[in-house]
């Protein structure tokens, strides 16, 4: 990997000390991170709408609504928590097991993968990258805006740097297969302050589909801006509609007779018009109902691009569901979930490597047959119906067409597995020593 790393910078730097610099400030790069800085500024509520201008309304300044629907953070706040919301499962050998389930709660990845799914959806792409602190084995996230892949003509990932300024200092990250160097430009001159071994290797890059490039993901964003800047348009300029047409304008027709009208303590106001006259008041107009309509339709097209049920955004309403029903409901998001699952998945193959390695720095190693059995289960996060499940695996258990552990993996009320089987075991054990004891007590007497 080196050696690639070597020709890629001998090729496109001529050999420069500080190809780095000039990877992070190509073209290609910057226009990705405008696009992550865009995507952050959306999401804290820098919509399209906001940029409407005021305008002049009789006579005077009108400053238009501008309302902002957070719809967003909505949808990807459902995608993380229906594929994450539960934990991760792992099975396979108890004792491979057993010590990652300790590694995944000390580095708090249950936590961190929530995290990732986060920022890939938000933008696209998101680096992990692997290391030991202390006796500790965690994990770094790099963001979008500050990490960048080095691939070479063939896609293979040789580099990753890290790129940040603070405090008017730029700070340089520069991970490769074998070495962590890092520099910064404190002083006017970039420095090269520190080089580390890296354990782990390179950084993990999660990344979801791209239809244009197979190295880079692509914001969920993309699909659903347009269309919530449709809503957010339309509901604010119906709002102003509203308030525009709330005085309407009197309009009197024919002769109106002199005098002060009718006494104001009996009747509160009014006028005196001549025989034939009329005088009403004229205003707009608001179909709401083509409003409604066309509100509706995008708001279910968003719901739509999004594969988000529309039950679970309170706009269905639903009850005594069975679990056949509630499939078809959420069938869509079951098939976006799987779709994010195949990355995520990828990525937590390649932390699992990259454990292993450190593990075995520690002391604690597995040889290829048992480490190969290592598996994990993702656990919906879908509305079910608990007891059609349990009758479900009961009737199994009775064929003697399930094993335990396949029951307990499909539990609803089962998160961990490995834990699980080893309480059952020792519950037998236990009533097995009681039933001794009780067996002996009953011979003596």
């Amino acid at each position: 990997m080196t050696d690639k790393l070597d020709q890629y910078i001998k090729a496109k730097y001529d050999n420069k000390s500080d190809w780095f610099i000039e990877e992070v400030q190509s073209i290609s790069n910057q226009q990705r991170v405008l696009d992550v800085m865009a995507k952050k500024k959306y999401l804290n509520g820098e919509h399209k709408i906001k940029q409407t201008p005021s305008y002049k309304y009789n006579g005077k300044e009108f400053n238009p609504r501008r309302i902002v629907l957070q719809y967003a953070k909505t949808l990807l706040s459902f995608q993380q928590n229906y594929l994450l919301g539960n934990p991760i499962t792992f099975t396979g050998n108890e004792d491979v097991v057993k010590e990652f389930i300790r590694v995944n709660k000390q580095g708090k990845y249950n936590r961190l993968n929530q995290k990732i799914l986060d920022k890939v959806l938000k933008y696209g792409l998101v680096a992990e990258y692997v290391y030991i602190d202390g006796k500790i084995i965690k994990s770094k996230l790099i963001d979008a805006s500050e990490g960048y892949p080095v691939y070479d003509h063939e896609n293979n990932l040789i580099a990753f740097i890290e790129a940040y300024v603070s405090d008017g200092i730029s700070y340089y990250n520069v991970f490769t297969d074998k070495y962590v160097e890092k520099y910064n430009n404190e002083g006017g001159t970039l420095r090269l302050i520190d080089r580390k071994v890296s354990l782990s290797g390179l950084p993990i890059v999660y990344h979801n589909d791209n239809e244009l490039s197979d190295v880079e993901g692509r914001s969920e964003l993309d699909d659903w801006i347009e269309i919530l800047d449709s809503m957010e348009d339309l509901i604010s300029k119906y709002t102003d509609s509203f308030y525009k047409f709330m005085n309407p304008i009197p309009v009197a027709i024919g002769q109106q007779l002199k005098g002060d009208g009718l006494p104001s303590n009996i009747v509160g106001g009014g006028i005196t018009l001549d025989d034939g006259a009329d005088f009403k008041f004229e205003g707009n107009k608001l179909d709401y109902k083509s409003f409604e309509t066309i509100y509706k339709t995008l708001l279910q097209a968003l719901l739509d691009t999004s594969s988000t049920p529309a039950v679970s955004m309170n706009k269905t309403d639903v009850s005594n569901l069975s679990e056949v029903s509630i499939r078809l409901l959420f069938s869509l998001a079951n098939v976006k979930a799987g779709l994010n699952e195949q990355y995520i998945r990828e990525g937590i193959e390649q932390r699992n490597e990259k454990i292993r390695t450190l593990l075995a720095l520690q002391g604690v190693t597995f040889d290829d047959e048992s480490f190969d059995t290592i598996d994990f289960v993702f656990h919906y996060n879908m509305p079910s119906n608990d007891k059609e499940t349990i009758e479900n695996l009961q009737m199994l258990e009775g064929m003697g067409a399930i094993s335990l552990e396949t029951i307990l993996a499909k539990n609803p009320y089962v998160n961990d597995v490995a834990t699980e089987l080893k309480r059952l075991d020792n519950e037998k054990y236990n009533t097995k020593i009681v039933d001794n004891v009780n067996s002996n007590k009953n011979t003596v007497e």
